[in-house]
């Protein structure tokens, strides 16, 4: 069933679409975009607790995905069982599930909007396009994007609510 969904999204392949999903995807390479958004949120006073439940977010989705969910399943990639498709970007390294690209945007998307933030709107947007293209881009299988986006809203959620348990302890706030 997933090869399916993945084989009918293969047939809306332009070679301006492969282009803005090859782009797309590439703002997830290591978590890149969100590391950066946190840094900048760290980085001015007013929006500094935003940042740190941000990259409270992030840490803990690296620990969970990528350490614990990754290793512990083990699940092949949908590039590493159909060898016949034309690939536009490298073959990624490690296991499939949880799309780690996934689990990242949706961490910081969400942390925004635990955090009490607007910006979580477009960052939510660039989560969805991100996780929609690491399927357009044959590299996850439909519920890896959707584990992706689960473990990513828990770790958003548990980096906000830890960051407003410590405040709390220690000032009150």
């Amino acid at each position: 069933m997933e090869f399916m969904i993945l084989d009918a999204i293969q047939t809306l392949r332009t070679p301006w679409l492969d282009g803005v999903m090859v782009f797309v995807s590439s703002l997830g390479n290591s978590g890149a975009v969100w590391i950066v958004l946190a840094a900048v949120l760290l980085a001015l006073p007013k929006y500094r607790r935003l940042g740190v439940v941000v990259a409270c977010a992030l840490a803990l989705d690296l620990v969970v995905c990528n350490l614990f969910l990754k290793p512990l399943i083990a699940r092949p990639r949908p590039c590493d069982m159909n060898t016949a498709m034309d690939y536009l970007i490298a073959r990624p390294h490690g296991w499939s599930f949880p799309s780690g690209h996934t689990a990242a945007s949706f961490a910081a998307a969400s942390a925004l909007w635990f955090g009490g933030s607007r910006l979580w709107i477009p960052c939510g947007i660039l989560a969805v396009l991100i996780a929609l293209s690491r399927l357009y881009l044959y590299v996850h299988f439909p519920t890896d994007v959707l584990g992706g986006a689960a473990v990513g809203i828990l770790c958003g959620a548990l980096g906000a609510f830890a960051v407003r348990r410590v405040a709390v302890r220690r000032d009150g706030t």
